[in-house]
């Protein structure tokens, strides 16, 4: 039997631990436990997660910062009705409940501050999103304007590298079945980002 203390010590990866994802202002806010149905499904795929696509972030960029992690379907679906920027429980692209038997996903939404410094200087959106294109084995990215916050999801078997964003230009970047911006265009927009220092990585290993 799992208590939230015990959950909240497990850890993760080499530099996340599951309490790092387990605090909700929603749920502070308005008295709502985030408490996991399925703890097992929690840690197993939030540890591919981390290992697969957080990580490597933090090697290559220094600190990463999680803004919503984990979310119990009950405070999802509370968040979605109370129009609290959450999306329905239902909704594909929702990464932020880790533990539905029959949808196997974990994400976050994550802010980096090296990029934060850059973003707010004037770059672009799309130079981080085309440095994870052709980086890490991500599923889905969808960026936001303040900080160029953004979700990111890892889901198992071949990496979808979906990017969509309500910063402009908005909508979809590059989804399965549009071809990319060309290789050595991407690679021009972060020629002076760190070197990628990524750990050892799964993306396919975990699917309950």
């Amino acid at each position: 039997m799992w208590s939230l203390e015990t959950l909240g010590r497990v850890r993760l990866s080499k530099y996340f631990f599951m309490r790092d994802f387990l605090y909700s202002e929603i749920g502070t806010i308005h008295r709502i436990p985030n408490v996991p149905d399925h703890p097992d499904l929690v840690i197993s795929r939030g540890r591919a997660f981390c290992e697969a696509l957080l990580d490597p972030l933090e090697e290559t960029f220094g600190r990463v910062t999680v803004r919503s992690g984990y979310r119990s379907s009950a405070l999802n679906a509370y968040g979605n009705a109370h129009k609290l920027n959450c999306a329905r429980n239902d909704y594909p692209l929702e990464c932020h409940i880790w533990d539905l038997p029959d949808r196997p996903v974990a994400g976050a939404s994550i802010v980096i501050p090296w990029f934060v410094d850059h973003y707010e200087a004037g770059r672009d959106w799309r130079d981080m999103a085309w440095w994870l294109y052709d980086h890490l084995p991500f599923a889905e990215a969808w960026f936001f304007p303040k900080l160029s916050a953004f979700n990111l999801s890892w889901r198992p078997g071949r990496p979808i590298r979906r990017i969509d964003s309500y910063v402009a230009p908005r909508g979809t970047l590059v989804k399965p079945g549009r071809e990319p911006e060309v290789a050595e265009r991407r690679a021009e927009r972060y020629a002076d980002f760190p070197p990628f220092s990524g750990a050892e990585r799964r993306c396919d290993s975990v699917d309950n």
